[in-house]
C-alpha cells in the first residue's frame, strides 16, 4: 500500500535531512516510486541533493499551498538522477508559515494539494523532511502524512527534543487525527556501549521505555539485560553496535550531493536504511 511519512523532531542538527534522503533512496531501491518533499526552510535536503539554484527559484512550494496558487505541484517536481523525485524547498517558504495561519484550513493544504493528488497515483511513497520548529508547516506535514520517523543524535538535548516533540507536536495532533510513530532512529552513533558516553546514555534510555523501545528498529535495539551484563563483567561476546553508526561516507555523500547508496554502495550502514525503508513499507517495526 502507498504511504506518506514525515521525518520530524523539534530539534535542529539531528540528521533529519540525511535520514530523509537515504530513506527515500532505499524505498526507491526496493522498487517503489518515491517523492521527497523538502518542507524545511533551511533547505538542507534540496541543497544536499545538489539543487542550490532551485532553492532560490521564483515559483516554489509555498505558491502551491496558498489560496491564490495556480501552480500544480507537478510543475515544481525535479528528477534527481537517483531514482527519486524532489519537491524542493525555497528560501522564501518561511514566509508561508505565517501566511498559512490566515487561510481556510491552513493545516490541510499539503494534504489537499500535494499528498492526495500524488500519493498512490504518481508515487508509492512520499517522504517529507520537516522543519525543526513547531508551526503551520509542521502541522501540514503531520496531517498530510500521519506517520512519523523520529531521528535522534546522541548529543545534549536529544532526549528533551524527543520529549518536546511528543508533548508539543504529537500529543496535540492526536486530539484531531490518528498519528503513528513508525520508528525512533538513533543516528550518527560513535561510542562503544560499555562506556558512559552519549551513545550508551541515549540507547539505554530509549530501550528502558517500553513505548519507545517498541519503535526502535532492530539495528538500533539492544536488550536492557545486555547493559547489566556488560556492567557486571559477564558479557563475553562482541559488543553490539546499535543505531546508524557514524561513517565518513555518509557525511561525504551529502557533500557530494547524493544519497549514500550512490556514493558508496559498499557502506555497511546501508542495511540500516534498508530496514528503515522496510518499516515504512510495513507500517511498523517487526521483531
Amino acid at each position: 500500500m502507498s504511504r506518506a511519512v514525515s521525518v520530524c523532531l523539534l530539534k535542529g542538527g539531528i540528521g533529519k535531512s540525511t535520514t530523509s534522503i537515504n530513506l527515500a533512496r532505499e524505498l526507491a531501491h526496493r522498487g517503489s516510486d518515491v517523492l521527497l518533499v523538502d518542507l524545511d526552510p533551511n533547505g538542507h535536503t534540496t541543497t544536499g541533493l545538489g539543487f542550490g539554484e532551485e532553492f532560490y527559484s521564483e515559483a516554489h512550494l509555498g505558491d502551491v499551498l496558498l489560496d491564490d496558487a495556480e501552480l500544480e505541484p507537478r510543475e515544481l517536481i525535479l528528477e534527481t538522477g537517483f531514482e527519486i523525485d524532489l519537491l524542493p524547498s525555497n528560501d522564501r517558504i518561511e514566509q508561508v508559515e505565517s501566511d498559512l495561519g490566515g487561510v481556510m484550513m491552513g493545516s490541510a493544504r499539503l494534504k489537499q494539494r500535494v499528498i492526495d493528488p500524488l500519493l498512490g497515483d504518481d508515487y508509492d511513497y512520499v517522504v517529507v523532511d520537516c522543519p525543526a520548529a513547531r508551526g503551520k508547516l509542521n502541522d501540514n506535514a503531520l496531517y498530510a502524512t500521519q506517520n512519523l520517523v523520529l531521528p535522534m543524535r546522541p548529543e545534549s538535548g536529544a532526549l528533551s527534543g524527543l520529549e518536546k516533540t511528543v508533548k508539543r507536536l504529537i500529543t496535540p495532533a492526536r486530539e484531531h487525527f490518528d498519528l503513528e510513530i513508525l520508528a525512533v532512529v538513533p543516528t550518527d552513533l560513535r561510542d562503544r556501549i560499555d562506556h558512559d558516553r552519549p551513545t550508551r546514555r541515549l540507547v539505554e534510555a530509549l530501550v528502558s521505555k517500553p513505548n519507545i523501545a517498541s519503535k526502535l528498529p532492530n539495528f538500533a535495539y539492544t536488550d536492557p539485560d545486555v547493559f547489566e551484563a556488560i556492567d557486571n563483567g559477564e558479557w563475553d561476546d562482541d559488543l553490539p553496535k546499535p543505531g546508524i553508526r557514524h561513517r565518513s561516507a555518509i557525511d561525504a555523500s551529502i557533500r557530494e550531493h547524493m544519497p549514500l547508496r550512490d556514493y558508496d554502495s559498499t557502506c555497511d550502514q546501508l542495511a540500516c536504511y534498508d530496514e528503515l525503508a522496510q518499516i515504512v513499507e510495513e507500517g511498523e517495526v517487526a521483531r
